[in-house]
């Protein structure tokens, strides 16, 4: 196969991927609605700090849903074979693209540019911020956490692995005859 195939058959599997991200993205930010509400009007009622054990709570069990929905069928086809290492590593990629760039956008509309009110925090941090966040995530979880170069990579040498194991053959006829041992053994 071509490079140029290899492109042009990349960016055919990139929209129906983008979609299948962003429709887990959708189940995930469901999924935190339901559970932080769940935990911060029932579970935690009469808890102090309620609001931030039920962020803490929600936000875990929507990044797990998150991980799911895109191990099985978002990226399925890229998917290593290591669950945990890539959970680890989907884990990283979502808290600091979900909270970090979110807080990034805010700190920088709030303190550099000086819009401090309700509408500018919530656009910077909820509209900005989600949205170049979910972009970071979304290459990140492509060329990274489920990358098909490290699958491929990781498939050639579990091949190369099977393989037998030949001798290099050099230019020498020396290094090619069977060594008969020691002469009148």
């Amino acid at each position: 196969m071509t490079t140029e195939t290899n492109a042009t058959a990349s960016k055919a599997r990139l929209l129906p991927q983008l979609i299948k991200f962003g429709a887990v993205g959708a189940v995930g930010f469901g999924v935190n609605l339901v559970v932080f509400n769940v935990m911060l009007l029932i579970v935690l009622r009469n808890v102090h700090h309620a609001t931030i054990y039920s962020t803490i709570i929600a936000t875990v069990i929507a990044i797990l849903t998150n991980w799911i929905g895109n191990r099985y069928w978002a990226f399925s086809g890229q998917r290593q074979q290591n669950a945990a290492r890539e959970g680890v590593e989907f884990f990283v990629v979502s808290l600091a693209t979900g909270t970090g760039i979110p807080l990034l956008c805010i700190w920088v509309s709030h303190y550099l540019l000086g819009l401090a009110n309700p509408v500018a925090d919530n656009i910077s941090a909820n509209v900005v911020g989600l949205a170049l966040g979910m972009l970071f995530r979304f290459a990140l979880y492509r060329w990274w956490v489920f990358s098909p170069v490290r699958a491929e990579r990781k498939m050639q040498v579990a091949e190369a692995a099977k393989a037998p194991q030949t001798e290099p053959v050099t230019g020498s006829t020396l290094a090619r005859t069977p060594d008969g041992g020691l002469v009148g053994d």
